[in-house]
C-alpha cells in the first residue's frame, strides 16, 4: 500500500491539474471501488471548482466551491495518471504525457476527471482496493474515515514531546506503536523500518522502554526519512508511479528494507535481518539497534 510519500508525491502532481481548476468533465466506468461511488457522482463533480488540495494521512482531499470534499484513497494499488492538452504537456513545472483518444479507456480505468488545466486525470485500480467519495468539508474531522486518525508525522504537532507521552506504558513493540495510525498518520512499515534504523533502536523492543532522548532522536529520524522520500517521490516497489508515469527512485536509498543478509550500511559489521511482526516484514540490524 502506498504509504505518505508516496500520496504526498501523487498528490503534489495533481496540483497543477487540479487545483484551481474546474472539472468540465467527470465519467465513472462502474458502481464502486472498495465502498460504492457517492450518487451521480459524476454529475455533482461536473462544474465544481477545486479550492485546495491537500493531504489527510495517506488520502488525497479536494476541497471544492459547493461545500463538499472529494476524498481518494489509493488503497492497494491505485494510481493517478495526469495527461496534459496543452501544446509542450507542461502545466507549471510538471511535464505530463501527451492525452490521447486511448488516455483512461484502459480496462482498470475506473474513474476520468477532465479539468480546465487542460488536463484528463485518470484513476486506475487493478484491485479496486481504492476509494473515492465525498463528504461535506466541514464535517470532514467527524467523518468515520478520519475522525480517528492521528497527527501528521510531518506537522510541527509531532514533535518529542508528543511521541513520548503517545508512548508512555505502551506494552507493544515501538514498531507496531509507530504503525498504529490513531497515534501517527500515513506511516507505513518501510519508513518505520528506515527510521528505527536510523535511530538505532530495535524494532522489537516494547516501546515504553524507549527513552525520552531516544524518543528525540526518533523523531527527528521519521521526519527525515519521509521528507527524503517525497523529495525523491517515493519508492516504487510494486505499483506505485508518479503522476507524469515515471517512477519513485527511494527504493535505492534504503538502509535496511528489503536488504535481508546485506551489510548494515552503519558500517560496523552488522548484517540486516528479516523478521515477521504482526505479519509485516520487519528489517533491521541487531547489531547497532538495540
Amino acid at each position: 500500500m502506498p504509504e505518505l510519500p508516496e500520496v504526498e508525491t501523487v498528490m503534489n502532481g495533481l496540483r497543477p491539474a487540479l487545483e484551481g481548476r474546474r472539472f468540465t468533465h467527470v465519467e465513472t466506468r462502474r458502481g464502486d471501488l472498495r465502498i460504492p461511488f457517492p450518487k451521480d457522482l459524476a454529475r455533482c463533480l461536473t462544474g465544481r471548482g477545486v479550492k485546495r488540495l491537500w493531504r489527510r494521512a495517506k488520502y488525497i482531499l479536494a476541497d471544492l466551491d459547493d461545500g463538499e470534499t472529494l476524498v481518494i484513497h489509493l488503497g492497494m494499488s491505485g494510481s493517478m495518471s495526469v495527461y496534459a492538452k496543452g501544446k509542450d504537456h507542461r502545466l507549471g513545472t510538471f511535464h505530463y504525457p501527451r492525452m490521447t483518444q486511448g488516455a483512461g479507456k484502459g480496462k482498470h480505468d475506473h474513474v476520468v476527471f477532465d479539468t480546465d488545466a487542460p488536463a484528463r486525470i485518470v484513476f486506475t485500480d487493478h484491485r479496486r482496493f481504492g476509494l473515492i467519495t465525498l463528504v461535506k468539508t466541514d464535517a470532514l474531522a467527524e467523518d468515520k474515515l478520519f475522525k480517528r486518525i492521528g497527527v501528521e508525522p510531518l506537522s510541527s504537532r509531532f514533535d518529542a514531546e508528543f511521541l513520548v507521552a503517545a508512548l508512555k506504558g505502551k506494552k507493544t513493540p515501538i514498531k507496531s506503536a509507530l504503525l498504529d495510525q490513531r497515534i501517527i498518520a500515513g506511516l507505513g512499515n518501510i519508513y518505520v523500518c528506515e527510521a528505527l534504523w536510523r535511530a538505532r533502536i530495535a524494532p522489537r523492543r516494547l516501546a515504553r522502554r524507549v527513552k525520552p532522548n531516544e524518543i528525540a532522536a526518533l523523531v527527528t529520524a521519521i521526519k527525515a526519512v519521509l521528507r527524503e522520500a517525497v523529495k525523491a517521490g517515493g519508492s516504487s516497489l510494486r505499483d506505485h508511479k508518479r503522476t507524469d508515469g515515471e517512477l519513485g527512485y527511494f527504493q535505492h536509498r534504503f538502509a535496511v528494507y528489503d536488504r535481508a543478509r546485506k551489510p548494515c550500511p552503519h558500517g560496523d559489521g552488522g548484517t540486516i535481518k528479516r523478521i515477521v511482526q504482526s505479519g509485516r516484514s520487519s528489517f533491521y540490524c541487531p547489531l547497532c539497534q538495540k
